[in-house]
């Protein structure tokens, strides 16, 4: 039985899974033991590679053909999983346990309206129509879709990713599972709806009594949604406790580095740059004697590299280190590690110009505006990052900017004080290699058929004019800029892990010497420590080169870092845009307000928040007045409703959108 005699809905007990490559078994889970009570929340943290995903699908019997559960026992409900037949294991799947992925649109399928999808669910039941129509309706208001019948009328890409994921979390819940899997959740969500999808997954829990397994690499969202945390290193549990305790004071080496990788309050480029974990995880089957994290472990000596730590009590929980006492009497941050010196000179021209700049689609009344008269600047050697929930147009500036969208006409853009044709196709080579872009995904970007040395080989072979030898030579200093070695760059991108991809890819958009790179969310999909590094080189690479940087991001702690100005997008227009540290503290624009609420902190003493309700309205049928009136916790009244805001400037390099001034907004939110 698990804390608080509560039964034990999953019990893990020396799980071990092995998967067969090239004729021989590497496993990779060793010894895995873990409960989770009825109504309790299990949270699992560690690098990717460490095995959390490969946990749940055990938990489940759900690995891929090459891989078996090799040792110990897994029960759930009080069922040995390893004794179950198909048809018993399919029922448990279809009755018991249910799994929320990272992206909800693979779980949904695309061809399908979301109320044939979950229908589908109670017909498998035993309902007839017309009784799964009404369950489908009553499941998708426990999510708190408030218009259930227009959303089941809809296709899923008709749907924002918010959206998607409650409809996937209803689907998961419309059999009231024992055993509630959670596998990156809301990685790919803006703070707003990450909060409300957290939100309503502890509702739920604490209402039907689920037991969750928590999956993500996001510590903050961990700490705020789980009972116990247990951290992952090379397929062992290391440590296990509350959150409260271990994230506060860390039994365990790794859990420490891991903390210590996170942006902190106060922390930015200008000062130090972040702490990173050195070296790599073991690979898969490695036999090494001693503790797995000893080659990467700062208090490692002989005893760790020989004998493997037994687990010992430690608070709540244990800690499978030898020296437990060692880590809990180091400081909880890392000293700073200095960087290279960064200022920007904003008394010179703009780099980048953007007046009036806006983009329809569609004609007359079925327009729809993604931008509305967006006007900012970018100076050399500078970090504007724009902020926003998903469909605020930060993507879609970014893609006017670059020339792959062309804008409305009237809308100008200028690089040093020259005008930049609409469309790439009709710009000079010399201005194509002024703007590049980093994705948030490298492996759509990178070619999977071409090695390392050919993808940024063909990105300097672009320059002209260029010899043979030369780029040779560029190359070779650009590697070694992002910190690639020979082997990576002889390797294809399958063959290395995120975070390298990543450094591939920025390797490729410096290239050509650009002035501007625009970065869409390059870290969101990494790990913290993979994440501090790819930060670090960035402010780095910025820092030895002038280049500015358009950075996209719905992580506010990396925003905080990085960022030398904000600008606040919502529905289109600039709501806000100044200096990072202005617009990130108090008073706020009450949309700023509630994105820097909504986002979740470790550290987090900020008592009661504002919380926006609602979704955000669609572009086509824009509200009247201030488009942020219908969410705003702030509103005035009538003239909210009926007259827009102007931007208007409020201090050196800031810009707001709202009927209430400094004054006035600083007296509310310090309310």
């Amino acid at each position: 039985m698990t804390q608080g005699a509560r039964p034990d809905v999953l019990v893990a007990d020396g799980l071990e899974v092995s998967f067969r490559v090239r004729g021989h078994d590497v496993k990779v889970l060793h010894g895995v033991s873990l409960r989770i009570g009825a109504g309790e929340s299990y949270g699992l943290v560690g690098e990717s590679g460490c095995g959390k995903s490969t946990v749940a699908a055990a938990a489940v019997r759900y690995l891929a053909g090459n891989g078996r559960v090799s040792g110990g026992r897994i029960e759930i409900a009080g069922r040995d999983l390893m004794a179950l037949g198909s048809e018993d294991l399919r029922r448990l799947r279809a009755t018991t346990v249910a799994t929320v992925s990272q992206d909800p649109s693979r779980a949904l399928n695309p061809s399908l309206r979301v109320s044939v999808q979950i229908a589908e669910i109670f017909r498998r039941a035993g309902q007839d129509v017309r009784a799964a129509l009404e369950s489908t309706v009553d499941m998708l208001r426990r999510v708190q879709i408030a218009d259930p019948g227009r959303v089941m009328d809809r296709y899923p890409h008709q749907l924002s990713g918010g959206m998607q994921q409650r409809v996937a979390i209803a689907m998961a819940l419309a059999t009231n599972p024992a055993l509630l899997i959670l596998d990156e959740p809301t990685t790919g969500l803006d703070a707003t709806v990450e909060a409300e999808v957290l939100a309503l997954i502890r509702e739920l829990r604490e209402r039907f009594g689920t037991a969750l397994l928590f999956i993500s690499h996001n510590l903050a969202v961990v700490a705020r949604m789980c009972e116990r945390v247990g951290v992952l290193y090379a397929g062992r549990l290391i440590e296990e406790g509350a959150p409260d305790e271990m994230f506060r004071a860390p039994r365990h080496p790794y859990t420490a580095g891991l903390l210590r990788c996170l942006p902190r309050a106060g922390q930015r480029k200008d000062g130090a740059r972040l702490a990173t974990i050195p070296g790599f995880l073991p690979a898969p089957g490695d036999a090494r004697a001693g503790c797995g994290f000893a080659e990467r472990c700062t208090l490692a000596d002989t005893r760790c590299g020989v004998e493997v730590p037994t687990p010992r009590a430690a608070g709540s929980g244990f800690s499978a280190c030898h020296y437990p006492e060692r880590v809990a009497g180091q400081p909880a941050s890392a000293p700073p590690q200095a960087g290279a010196a960064h200022t920007v000179d904003r008394a010179g021209p703009p780099l980048l110009l953007a007046n009036g700049v806006g983009k329809s689609y569609g004609h007359g009344h079925h327009a729809v505006r993604a931008l509305t008269d967006v006007s900012l600047a970018l100076w050399p050697g500078e970090t504007l990052s724009l902020v926003g929930e998903s469909g605020s147009g930060k993507t879609t500036l970014a893609r006017v900017l670059l020339g792959l969208t062309a804008p409305d006409p009237g809308g100008t853009i200028q690089v040093d004080g020259k005008a930049l044709p609409a469309l790439a196709g009709r710009r000079s080579r010399a201005q194509t290699k002024s703007i590049q872009i980093v994705f948030q995904n490298p492996d759509s970007a990178l070619n999977r058929a071409h090695s390392v040395r050919r993808i940024i080989g063909r990105a300097l072979g672009r320059l002209g004019g260029v010899a043979a030898a030369a780029r040779s030579e560029r190359l070779a200093r650009l590697a070694h800029a992002v910190l690639l070695s020979e082997r990576h760059i002889a390797a294809r991108p399958r063959q290395l892990s995120g975070g390298l991809k990543q450094r591939v890819a920025i390797a490729r958009a410096f290239a050509g010497d650009p002035r501007i790179i625009v970065c869409d969310e390059p870290t969101s999909a990494l790990d913290v420590s993979v994440q501090a590094s790819i930060l670090n080189l960035l402010a780095d690479l910025q820092a030895e080169r002038g280049v500015s940087y358009l950075f996209i991001s719905h992580d506010l702690s990396v925003v905080r870092y990085l960022a030398d100005r904000i600008a606040v997008l919502y529905l289109g227009r600039l709501m806000e845009i100044g200096l990072a540290e202005d617009v990130l503290a108090p008073p706020h624009h009450p949309y700023t307000e509630a994105l820097v609420a909504a986002f979740p902190m470790l550290d987090d003493a900020r008592g009661e928040r504002v919380r926006l309700t609602g979704e955000i309205p669609s572009p086509s049928e824009p509200p009247s007045g201030c488009v942020f009136h219908t969410r705003c916790p702030r509103k005035l009244g009538p003239i909210c409703e009926q007259q827009e805001p102007p931007l208007r400037p409020v201090g050196a390099y800031r810009e707001l959108r709202c009927h209430l001034d400094l004054g006035a907004l600083r007296a509310v939110q310090a309310a």
